[in-house]
């Protein structure tokens, strides 16, 4: 399984930027997809959850009503977006992607490498 983020940059206060998560060898009906941030000298954060039975979301306090998360299994595209909304200095971190997966009767977590977002004027 490999995971890559793309679609991050620098965008001004109030701006909006898409993530993406392109999942490649990712066949587990059963999981959770993730979007975590880690911002300089501050620990890694959870901001979106998506479930795969029902679709269900989850956010972080920092980013609800801001952020949205969604996920695109349709002709294999196999992807998952972070749409963000006026965006914050405060958002400014990398944001990874992680798959948290049930996959040969155990729980198994895939991490992306990571795409920078800078919220600056």
């Amino acid at each position: 399984v490999q995971l890559v983020e793309s679609g991050g940059g620098l965008v001004q206060p109030g701006g909006s930027l898409r993530l993406s998560c392109a999942a490649s060898g990712f066949t587990s009906s059963r999981y959770y997809m993730r979007w975590y941030r880690q911002a300089p000298g501050k620990e890694r954060e959870l901001v979106a959850t998506i479930k795969s039975i029902g679709g269900a979301t989850d956010y972080g306090d920092s980013v609800k009503g801001r952020f949205t998360i969604s996920g695109d299994r349709d002709d294999a595209k196999n992807t998952w977006y972070l749409q963000m909304n006026s965006l914050r200095t405060e958002d400014t971190a990398v944001y990874y992607c992680n798959a948290h997966a049930w996959r040969v009767f155990v729980w198994q977590d895939y991490w992306g490498l990571g795409t920078q977002v800078t919220v600056s004027s």
